[in-house]
């Protein structure tokens, strides 16, 4: 319904289905730790068809697929190297690279960092409580970043970025 206020007509109808599909990471990721690829890819190719009726242009939006998926994967890839075990799970580039396509390159820093503020936010608030939080605890961070990418396209369609 929210898409609807922001744009009108099949623009409103894809940013709609954009966060179905958000809602389906965040439901998949933060019950069963795993995002299944068609889930991702189905993100990353809205994202490159809805260049036509949403900003930011194509050239920004393949930049930040490639840009987000890079990121994640280097991050993922170098601490596997230096801790010896998975730090990332294998779905969380392909997200961000999928999110990139949708948002461009300029949105990845502050999705970034808010998925990392809401994970930091859980954390006080399991420490709060009570719970325990264990340094190898694993996160869903691919539902973060979903829950993160949803509000920042939102800002980029009202911007017209």
């Amino acid at each position: 319904m929210l898409a609807g206020f922001v744009t009108p007509g099949p623009a409103g109808l894809a940013v709609a289905a954009f966060g179905w599909l958000l809602v389906l990471v965040v439901a998949l990721d933060a019950t069963e730790m795993w995002i299944p690829d068609a889930l991702t890819g189905a993100i990353a190719i809205s994202g490159v068809l809805t260049a036509t009726i949403l900003p930011p242009p194509l050239s920004e939006r393949l930049i930040g697929g490639a840009a987000g998926f890079g990121a994640l994967w280097g991050i993922g890839f170098a601490y596997r190297r230096l801790r010896g075990q998975e730090g990332l799970g294998g779905a969380d580039p392909k997200l961000y690279g999928g999110i990139g396509l949708w948002l461009g390159w300029r949105m990845l820093p502050p999705v970034l960092l808010f998925a990392a503020l809401i994970g930091l936010g859980i954390v006080a608030w399991r420490t709060a409580t009570g719970r325990s939080v264990a340094h190898d605890d694993a996160v869903p961070f691919g539902a973060y970043l979903a829950l993160a990418a949803y509000p920042a396209l939102l800002l980029v369609i009202g911007m017209g970025a």
